[in-house]
């Protein structure tokens, strides 16, 4: 017979979304469980995403910088790569991670549920743990945030050796010597960035004639020729049909999208990136009435799906798959669960591309704004006029800003350069109060520092950028 809880709120999934909801709920005085399936908390993020990809990007970035660029500072070295100390201080990141969400959970009375979960009807959550030993949690609110996977290519099966995903992409063996990439979207083109630095000749298979959909197709343009600059090969409008992996390697067909030749290209190593799809199947959802779309995905009205006291937030919804998207929707969720005012503007939800150089965006691109036939102004700076990119070295890149018209109002900011991720969240903050270009024009900045090109490409909305 299974065992019985009853919890005001039970969360399903123990990502970035879960945690932070579970952890909200606690706060506000609600008993919390989170029922999460890996060894560890934080979900894909922190496990193998987000996190552990950070932590290849900086320290690949290190090693290639220590390779072409400290010379030029007077700094004489001959690198060596150590790829397993290097996979190890990547583990050794995530999991102090992970330990401290297991601390934030004690510390704000949430319970850990260790097993898969699943809908068992209204107010119940099943859960099975490895052992097979199944439970029964009674709740009075449930959410799900559950996340989501990598997406498959039909003709290419993922075996994690070969032929890997964003998962198994995080943790080969070797650096390869061809690395074909399958996608070229954040995902990929960061990964793709890692193994580069590290030496492996990368090529990036796209099925669209441009590269990170959605990303201004200006930023898109120069960001493609910065990567192809620093030695990856593009091939767009290219419809991969096949792979055949070997113990060496694999041999991937492919063909024009606008119609040709078929092709094939040799590798061995293949990465597929071609996005993410919603984990949502068995988890009960027909036992409460709920019937995701077509995609997987999970219509909800402020994280209220059709079923009463059931939500939904993250990846299972619509919107960007992007771990703070998730968070925000995890406060805001809990809070209205608890009877507060939870509210996530989501026009104001930044993106970034952790490469080098960066790239950062936040609200309209120009194609969207012209598409909405709204009149709009334009303020750019590149890092070749700031000081302190001048003397770091770090010249390559620009940012833009977006501003109405009429009333100046920033309606978009799009960064490429560096450390443009730490940045971006000022006009994410401007926006959010509905500033005007303006507003931060007449803001001061520091002085030498990369945040000053923020204020002079709001500057030159008006004209008046103090550009040498």
């Amino acid at each position: 017979m299974a065992d019985s809880t009853t919890y005001d709120v039970v969360i399903i999934g123990g990502g970035p979304g879960g945690y932070n909801a579970a952890i909200r709920a606690g706060q506000l005085g609600l008993r919390a469980a989170c029922v999460e399936k890996r060894v560890t908390l934080g979900g894909t993020c922190l496990n193998v995403g987000c996190m552990p990809s950070k932590a290849l990007l900086h320290a690949s970035e290190l090693f290639a910088a220590a390779g072409s660029e400290f010379a030029n500072l007077g700094i004489d070295v001959a690198p060596k790569l150590n790829l397993p100390q290097m996979m190890k201080q990547k583990g050794e990141s995530v999991t102090a991670l992970t330990k401290g969400i297991e601390f934030l959970f004690k510390k704000n009375k949430v319970d850990w549920v260790k097993g898969a979960g699943r809908i068992a009807g209204p107010g119940k959550v099943e859960v099975t743990a490895e052992d097979g030993k199944v439970s029964t949690l009674e709740a009075r609110n449930i959410v799900i945030a559950t996340g989501s996977e990598p997406a498959g290519l039909a003709g290419v099966e993922v075996d994690q050796i070969r032929i890997v995903d964003s998962t198994g992409a995080l943790s080969l063996p070797e650096v390869p010597k061809h690395l074909v990439v399958i996608g070229a979207g954040i995902i990929g083109l960061e990964l793709g960035s890692v193994w580069r630095r590290l030496g492996a000749k990368v090529t990036v298979l796209e099925f669209l004639d441009r590269i990170c959909p959605g990303m201004d197709a200006e930023m898109a343009k120069t960001f493609q020729r910065s990567l192809t600059k620093q030695g990856m090969e593009f091939r767009l409008g290219a419809k991969v049909t096949g792979a055949k992996a070997s113990k060496k390697g694999v041999t991937l067909s492919y063909e024009p999208v606008a119609g040709g030749a078929a092709e094939t290209v040799e590798a061995d190593y293949v990465l597929v990136a071609i996005g993410r799809k919603p984990w949502t199947e068995n988890l009960g959802l027909e036992s409460v009435g709920i019937t995701p779309d077509k995609r997987g995905f999970i219509e909800t009205d402020h994280w209220k799906t059709s079923a009463p006291g059931v939500w939904a937030i993250g990846d299972v919804t619509l919107g960007p798959m992007l771990a703070h998207k998730a968070e925000e929707e995890a406060v805001a969720c809990i809070e209205t669960i608890a009877g507060k005012a939870g509210h996530v503007n989501y026009g104001i939800i930044p993106s970034v591309i952790y490469t080098a150089p960066e790239v950062a965006w936040v609200g309209k691109t120009e194609e969207e704004l012209k598409a909405e036939g709204r009149a709009y102004k334009t303020g750019k700076f590149p890092f070749t006029a700031n000081s302190r990119a001048k003397i770091n070295h770090e010249t390559e890149g620009f940012v833009k800003i977006l501003a109405d018209a009429t009333t100046d109002e920033v309606l978009g900011a799009h960064l490429i350069g560096p450390c443009v991720s730490e940045m971006v969240g000022e006009y994410c903050v401007a926006m959010e109060f509905r500033a005007a270009s303006e507003d931060v024009a007449r803001t001061c900045h520091p002085h030498p520092t990369r945040s000053e090109a923020l204020r002079q490409a709001a500057m030159g909305v008006e004209g008046w950028t103090m550009q040498a």
